[in-house]
């Protein structure tokens, strides 16, 4: 199970460190090294998260989504949107901005750095957003009940996620980016925070709205199809499964790109700590990128967020951090070790409290409360 699901992470991991040695030599094997491992750690709560999107979808998108999803994570986000960058910023065509990355990669720098405040903006009120959606919903299983249940009556209230991320946008204006951080000091960067932020809520609530439907009309057309077979059984007859289900799986994985492109403004931002070489960050970046997708398609094949079901709270209070992280550093740096420990914390806390809940299950024989909050451990 392991060789099959991480198969192609070890193999790329092999011939891109061995690529990066005998291209440019030993340092560049090990900063891409450093940055894969950065990508791993930063992104973690990504594969969880990821994981209970994917297990609505079936094979076909499962391994679509480790083909074409990871050209679009690794080509798309970690070489082709630092690119992106510098072309919108320094008002340059695509090809003059790699060869402005080739040439002169401190003035490449200075230009993503100064591009930093959309970045944040944009990527934190997506995940801001996500986080708020997940608390805010009234669900069985609760991990921090007293802070859970209150924030789920809360959640009633109709667009409440959206006020509040529009509140703490608004705040993030006022404070953090009027002095935010350029390549060449503070400046004020207010109307840049605001509409980067107002389009990251758009793009949250526009792809996520699309694909909250196509998958509510799946759910419908599978208890239409259950009902037609039944009845085609017993009349003695065969029906085929067709449907809506390609397009709402299509939708559900246009909204796993756009997750993952959020989580991945982090590990881009901090790679520029390390190297400012472009291909030596898309290579290290990419091969992290590769065993985030197959952690999320082993977490799914394993059925890991069944058994431990407190993984996926975890993981959105992990996303929730990384939100507000976010947004912080448009004025203050933050070390990227900080951010990925906050995850890792917050996951495995999440984790251990699965593991408490499945052993105090087992010694009460087996009843399967959902709501057992005795068998949480509160963090």
């Amino acid at each position: 199970m392991i060789l099959k699901t991480f198969g192609w992470s070890f193999a790329i991991t092999a011939v891109g460190l061995a690529f990066a040695a005998w291209q440019w030599g030993w340092e560049a094997f090990g900063i891409v090294l450093i940055l894969s491992i950065l990508e791993i750690s930063l992104s973690f709560d990504n594969a969880v998260v990821n994981a209970g999107v994917l297990k609505k979808m079936n094979a076909f998108w499962q391994k679509i989504f480790l083909t074409v999803g990871i050209l679009i994570a690794v080509f798309g986000m970690r070489l082709v949107f630092p690119v992106v960058i510098v072309a919108i910023s320094a008002k340059v065509g695509p090809i003059d901005a790699v060869q402005l990355a080739l040439d002169d990669p401190d003035r490449y720098k200075d230009l993503v750095t100064d591009a930093h405040p959309a970045i944040a903006s944009f990527g934190g009120m997506f995940l801001l957003m996500i986080f708020l959606d997940f608390i805010f919903e009234e669900r069985d299983i609760k991990w921090l009940g007293w802070l859970e249940r209150p924030l789920a009556k809360l959640g009633k209230v109709d667009m409440l996620s959206v006020c509040i991320a529009l509140i703490v946008l608004l705040v993030t204006a006022l404070t953090f980016a009027t002095h935010a951080h350029t390549s060449s000091g503070y400046a004020d960067k207010s109307s840049t925070v605001l509409l980067a932020g107002v389009a990251g809520l758009i793009t949250y609530l526009v792809v996520g709205g699309l694909s909250g439907y196509f998958e509510n009309r799946l759910e419908e057309q599978e208890e239409h199809e259950q009902e037609e077979e039944e009845k085609a059984k017993a009349e003695g007859k065969t029906v085929s499964a067709v449907g809506l289900a390609g397009k709402a799986a299509f939708f559900l994985f246009l909204y796993l790109e756009v997750l993952d492109a959020s989580f991945s403004f982090d590990g881009v931002i901090g790679a520029f700590a390390i190297t400012n070489h472009i291909f030596w960050m898309a290579l290290g970046l990419g091969i992290g990128a590769m065993y985030v997708r197959s952690l999320t398609v082993y977490l799914v094949r394993q059925g890991t967020l069944d058994d431990y079901v407190y993984l996926e709270h975890g993981a959105h209070y992990a996303i929730g951090a990384l939100a507000v992280i976010l947004l912080v550093t448009i004025e203050h740096s933050i070390n990227e070790v900080i951010t990925g420990l906050i995850g890792v914390v917050l996951i495995a806390a999440s984790f251990w409290s699965s593991v408490r809940r499945n052993r105090a299950l087992e010694a009460a024989g087996g009843d399967k409360d959902p709501d057992d909050d005795k068998a949480a451990l509160s963090v």
